[in-house]
């Protein structure tokens, strides 16, 4: 006998629970949380890469060593690696590694508290001063009785090494620490007293001034010789333009994931969705995460790590301020959009607000979203925030016509699924999964170096 309840005992209707057994459900399609708008991979115009290698031919420059240093320390004691006095421009190239040891054992280690001087300006320039941590401003008298900023450096910078090559001057700058501060300090006796015992340096700096004294332009590339301005027939100068010897190539890289999917699956449980559609379809979707995230942290062609050190700018008081960003748009023409991590646009709107500015934003493939001077300000998790809760914001000009940041693949690939990505079949095993290769290949060039700008050591959490 079986037992009822007495609210069956009083429905008179079907009940919704057993109705739907009957009923046929309304769902969605596989949902993935980490899908993101993917601008960086919108926005890039993409260039064929035809052979996976894709060279980028400039003019002959001359500038020399304008890198990071970089640093060991064992508890407060901070050291600068050696090899790393290479990245100095008159040493670029020099490979002596005793000399470059016995010339690390002579910088000397200072403390700075914020606001105090490192450097005045007009005090003779003898020594050259190396930003092992923290952040420091330049500053010159203005034009009209007060101080101009004119840049900040930060971990792994230097500065007046102009003294390396002889040249008695005077400090053209004022060098403030900005957040506590540790520089390492080379003075110019020391300097030459080493290179007068190793003929090996000296030499190498000799050759190193014979070199920089070549003509050349502003952006440091080989003079194309020319006469203006002149009246009657004076003798034109021949000219030719020069290239670099070596250009940088860029490999296609790769990211491939094997997707396997049981055949009774895909057979019997088809309706009403497709089920290899739809794990090919979120199988693609994380490798363009992926594709997005190395164009933008890989350590070969990411854009973080290949913009040029003078492309590379530092805030001015730690938040991205309205003055930052409008340092970052003026050191390039046609800015075509920033990129910044949302929480950095975040910060970047605390400041604007604080200053009762409300920029309008501007439409982007449909979007809304906030822009800057009127160049879109677009967001992109892929760029990484420090423990320290510090980010950075790119700005970049795009386009081979405008000697810009370019993406790169190879499209007409064998069972192309997409423009640069392809599925291929690999087989079906003896436990009948079937198994499908899914590969996109993909790199990003800067063809010119100020085609991208990087605003550093952005605080977005204060």
């Amino acid at each position: 006998m079986t037992a009822t309840t007495p609210e069956a005992d009083r429905r008179l209707s079907l009940g919704p629970a057993a109705a739907r057994n009957l009923a046929t459900t309304t769902k969605t399609r596989p949902q993935m949380q980490s899908i993101t708008p993917r601008w960086l991979l919108k926005m890039l115009p993409w260039v064929e890469a035809t052979g996976g290698t894709f060279r980028v031919n400039r003019r002959l420059t001359y500038a020399i060593g304008d890198g990071r240093v970089s640093f060991t320390n064992v508890g407060t004691e901070v050291r600068v690696v050696p090899q790393e006095l290479a990245e100095l421009a008159l040493l670029r190239g020099f490979d002596d590694e005793d000399t470059l040891t016995a010339l690390a054992d002579r910088f000397v280690q200072h403390e700075y508290q914020p606001g105090e001087t490192i450097v005045s300006h007009g005090s003779p320039l003898d020594e050259v001063v190396l930003v092992a941590h923290g952040k420091v401003a330049k500053v010159a008298p203005g034009e009209y009785g007060t101080e101009a900023a004119i840049g900040g450096m930060a971990d792994g910078d230097h500065f007046g090494d102009e003294m390396l090559a002889g040249i008695d001057r005077n400090w053209p700058f004022t060098v403030k620490a900005v957040t506590p501060v540790t520089v390492l300090t080379l003075r110019a006796d020391d300097f030459a007293d080493l290179n007068g015992r190793s003929e090996a340096m000296r030499r190498h700096v000799q050759d190193m001034l014979a070199h920089k004294g070549k003509p050349q332009n502003a952006k440091g590339e080989s003079e194309i010789g020319m006469s203006s301005g002149h009246d009657g027939e004076p003798p034109l100068p021949g000219t030719f333009v020069d290239y670099e010897i070596s250009p940088r190539e860029y490999d296609l890289a790769v990211a491939q994931t094997a997707l396997r999917v049981h055949t009774r699956v895909t057979d019997l449980y088809n309706g009403p969705m497709d089920q290899f559609d739809e794990q090919l379809r979120l199988t693609v979707s994380a490798l363009r995460e992926r594709q997005e995230y190395d164009l933008i942290n890989n350590r070969e062609f990411g854009l973080l790590h290949n913009a040029d050190l003078k492309s590379r700018f530092q805030t001015r008081s730690g938040p991205p301020t309205p003055d930052d960003m409008d340092e970052l748009v003026s050191r390039r023409r046609k800015t075509k959009f920033f990129l910044a991590h949302p929480r950095a646009i975040a910060a970047f709107g605390r400041e604007c607000t604080r200053r009762s500015l409300y920029p309008e934003g501007t439409t982007v493939d449909g979007k809304v979203v906030a822009a800057w001077r009127g160049v879109p300000l677009l967001p992109c998790d892929k760029i990484p925030i420090t423990e320290a809760g510090t980010s950075s914001i790119l700005a970049m000009r795009t386009g081979l016509e405008d000697n810009g940041v370019i993406g790169l693949h190879q499209t007409g690939l064998p069972d192309e699924y997409e423009p640069g990505l392809n599925v291929r079949f690999d087989g079906i095993t003896e436990k009948a999964v079937a198994t499908y290769l899914v590969s996109t290949y993909y790199s990003a060039a800067v063809l010119v170096p100020d085609a991208l700008g990087v605003l550093e050591n952005v605080e977005v959490a204060r």
